[in-house]
């Protein structure tokens, strides 16, 4: 089968010499590409020089990289990295292999931080465990490590999947498609380094941080509309029932309410949480369809098992 190494890039120049070898190393059948996304230093030749095949994508941004890597190579089976150093290039063989082996879509590389070594930037692994925690419990389940770069994908899965993520959040999109739909998936625990001496780290610890959980919400919206809104409608009419309470107390007080805009409030609140609560059922059957389409895109193109029946005949 035909692989496709995937190495989206931005001024990891220092490192990306390396990694390019050390995959080639680890998967010698397979062909390795670099994104080079509006470096300024010397990416792109460095990883030329070590065997790699360069390819520019000007948009910053490394959901704009996925995209555009995703869209742009044929292969049977693609493996995503980072290109700064940071996971370890000889686990690769078995993540493909889980991949193939087990008919799956998507292999994620659970990391496993390298004893003694920095690995995680302050806050980072903490901030991990709540997104993972926060997407396992709006979806009930998911993966240990739902921010991890280091991925194997079949190729339906990759030509299936309608990357919009601009930034880092792309991994949450990611993984929440591959949830959505219940395509089938698997992990490998890996060792996880510190980055290679002289490149830094392009992921601002609260802007992605913010945005990742947008995007969890938003995406929450799009796959559970009817929870989604249920809950915002339960929040509006508990709102209103207490301002309710305070109406009915005056009026059974006094037979007639003085406080016209507490009331006016009150039927306001009410009103809200029922248009919110239509407005999830009608989102529900839209999403359905949304649903249905993005499946019959995914079962539209053939398995890895498909290949393998051809290789075998």
């Amino acid at each position: 089968m035909s692989i496709a190494i995937l190495l989206p890039c931005h001024n990891e120049g220092p490192a990306i010499g390396k990694v390019v070898r050390d995959f080639r190393t680890a998967l010698p059948e397979a062909t390795v590409y670099v994104y080079d996304n509006n470096s300024t230093d010397n990416t792109a030749e460095e990883a030329r020089k070590a065997g790699a095949v360069v390819r520019s994508e000007p948009v910053k941004g490394k959901g704009n990289v996925v995209r555009r890597m995703f869209a742009d190579i044929e292969a049977d089976i693609y493996l995503m990295a980072d290109g700064d150093g940071t996971y370890d290039a000889s686990d690769a063989p078995k993540i493909v292999q889980k991949l193939i082996d087990e008919n799956l879509d998507m292999v994620v590389g659970t990391r496993l931080a390298v004893e003694g070594q920095a690995a995680y930037r302050a806050g980072h692994e903490w901030g991990n465990k709540v997104l993972t925690g926060t997407v396992i419990y709006i979806f009930g389940r998911g993966l240990t490590d739902i921010l991890s770069g280091y991925r194997a994908f079949s190729r339906r899965f990759v030509k299936s999947f309608p990357a919009l993520s601009r930034g880092f959040e792309t991994e949450t999109e990611i993984t929440v498609h591959a949830l959505s739909l219940n395509i089938p998936t698997g992990e490998v625990e890996t060792s996880y380094y510190e980055r290679a001496p002289g490149t830094a780290s392009k992921l601002n610890t609260y802007a992605d941080g913010i945005r990742i959980l947008n995007l969890i919400a938003l995406l929450f919206k799009d796959v559970k509309p009817i929870l989604f809104f249920s809950v915002i409608a339960a929040v509006l009419f508990f709102i209103g029932a207490c301002f309710g309470v305070l109406v009915l107390e005056e009026f059974h007080h006094t037979g007639m309410v003085a406080g016209m805009a507490r009331a006016v409030l009150t039927a306001g609140l009410m009103i809200m949480a029922l248009v919110s609560f239509v407005c999830g059922i009608v989102l529900d059957s839209v999403g359905r369809g949304r649903l249905e389409q993005k499946r019959l895109a995914y079962l539209a193109l053939p398995p890895l098992s498909h290949k393998k029946l051809r290789e075998r005949a």
